[in-house]
């Protein structure tokens, strides 16, 4: 119950980023370079802050190269890819691929995936699409599409690698330090602005959303299968949706309903397969 609770918690924060950074895109409170930006300088700063105060000796440099990396990858294609294209098609397309690249990492590690975990990831991605897919549009933008596929390969990649960290708040921290630079560097190559309101929402997302969230993120994936958190995300538009129902008052509709059962639907029949064992890797995690 207790690991149930903190997967839900990571989850209404994944899902409270999603809903602060519509409000401050969408309104022209901030741009997505600059957002992006702060919001990587802010997860940093909260995460530097809660280092030290559990140990100061933590706050010597460490190199995190990968967990950087990563990192930068996903908050880069995600800023750059919503210049081109649609926030729902976007969203399809970054947990399509988040879903492929942890299902491909668990099967590398020799995971057992059951097949009722296969099918409950197609009928919640059946769930996503009915979902986010905008009505009338045309083909997606390639170059908006490759961005966000960007983005949801170096997520998938920060996920898989959560699973082997010793030290959660550690790696966190330095991943989020020394992707900072790339935030930068994408608000000089593509400057916007930012209004004060903007520039709260923007350090509510880094500081507590994502560096907070990333950090407890990183405390669970050890303890759950790699498939199981793949599986788990697939709830995070849904809740994103009812979230901008309650703070921004958009109406839900007969095709959310349709959709949410859908998705919770497909996680629920997923997570069955937690109760049947490999015959080959008994005791494995799942």
């Amino acid at each position: 119950m207790r690991l149930f609770l903190l997967i839900s918690v990571t989850m209404l924060a994944f899902a409270g980023n999603s809903v602060l950074t519509r409000v401050a895109v969408a309104a022209g409170d901030a741009g997505p370079s600059s957002f992006a930006m702060v919001r990587l300088m802010a997860g940093a700063a909260i995460l530097l802050i809660l280092l030290g105060w559990r140990n100061r000796r933590h706050l010597q440099p460490r190199w995190r190269p990968a967990g950087a990396a990563m990192l930068a990858l996903y908050v880069v294609g995600f800023s750059l890819a919503y210049r081109w294209l649609d926030a729902g098609l976007g969203a399809l397309v970054l947990f399509g691929v988040v879903q492929l690249v942890m299902f491909a990492g668990a099967l590398m590690r020799g995971e057992y995936v059951a097949p009722l975990r296969y099918a409950g990831a197609v009928l919640a991605m059946a769930g996503l699409a009915v979902l986010v897919w905008p009505q009338g549009v045309a083909a997606p933008d390639p170059l908006g599409t490759a961005m966000m596929a960007a983005a949801g390969l170096g997520w998938g990649m920060y996920s898989l690698r959560g699973q082997g960290v010793a030290d959660p708040l550690v790696d966190t921290t330095w991943s989020f330090v020394w992707a900072v630079p790339a935030g930068v560097a994408l608000f000089l190559a593509w400057p916007d602005g930012m209004t004060s309101r903007g520039f709260i929402l923007a350090v509510l997302s880094g500081a507590v959303m994502s560096g907070l969230g990333y950090a407890l993120w990183y405390q669970v994936l050890p303890r759950i299968a790699a498939s199981t958190a793949a599986l788990a995300q697939l709830t995070v538009p849904v809740i994103a949706q009812a979230g901008g129902s309650l703070f921004l008052s958009e109406p839900l509709s007969l095709r959310f309903a349709l959709a949410a059962a859908l998705v919770l639907g497909g996680v629920a029949l997923g997570l069955r397969a937690r109760r049947v064992k490999s015959p080959h890797a008994p005791g494995q995690r799942h």
